[in-house]
């Protein structure tokens, strides 16, 4: 009886954690409708009520509601892309700080947006497979060394669908950088499953391991650039 109550109670937490793991990844996607459909709500009644003052009818004049819709949306993007930058946004920021999963969050979006400016550059990297002879194509979020020294974090993606993976400690010496890769190749290599290449992403021609530059090697031209 003790067996098949540790069963039922592996099975029930492995229920519990699937449930959780699928409510922690919906939540942000909930979260960010939410907030357009809002979005979309305040905007349809400022472009309308606009129109109606200068004597506009919006249901005769689908177009200019459609472009007056989309340039408000566009504004306020790009006003609080501004208000990223400024005192206002860590006052915003100090309101929100304690609620549970807004630091987590944050750091994601952070990771996005440093792929993108390369304040924090994303590399893409070739690192020893499960096989002897495989390698297995990953990213560095991140160029700070692990708490095992000489060693560097590199996240493997799932394929088709890379919303998760498995974090790996690497020695420096095992990275290889994969030049010119962004996160967007690496995104589209994943999506393809392999139909696509590294190199017919990249549009390049395949190299050896000797051509391609080690992490330490990498991390040695940039402490030159400092």
């Amino acid at each position: 009886m003790d067996k098949q109550t540790d069963i039922k109670l592996t099975y029930t937490q492995k229920f519990k954690n699937r449930t959780m793991q699928g409510l922690f990844w919906i939540l942000p996607i909930a979260a960010i409708l939410m907030i357009i459909f809002w979005l979309y709500e305040k905007i349809d009644l400022i472009v309308t009520t606009f129109l109606d003052f200068i004597g506009i009818n919006p249901q005769n004049n689908e177009f200019l509601w459609v472009v007056g819709v989309v340039a408000v949306f566009i504004l306020i993007l790009y006003l609080i892309g501004y208000l990223i930058k400024t005192q206002i946004a860590f006052y915003v920021e100090s309101l929100f700080h304690d609620i549970p999963g807004f630091s987590t969050i944050k750091d994601i979006i952070g990771i996005f947006n440093s792929s993108k400016e390369g304040d924090n550059k994303v590399l893409v990297v070739a690192i020893r497979g499960f096989a002897n002879e495989g390698y297995n194509i990953g990213l560095m979020y991140s160029q700070k060394e692990s708490i095992i020294k000489d060693h560097y974090t590199v996240t493997l993606s799932m394929t088709p669908i890379p919303n998760g993976g498995y974090m790996f400690e690497v020695h420096k010496d095992n990275i290889f950088i994969i030049e010119h890769a962004t996160f967007d190749d690496n995104l589209q290599y994943l999506l393809s499953m392999g139909v696509k290449s590294i190199a017919e992403v990249l549009k390049v021609k395949p190299k050896s391991l000797d051509e391609m530059q080690s992490l330490n090697e990498w991390l040695a031209g940039k402490s030159k650039e400092n």
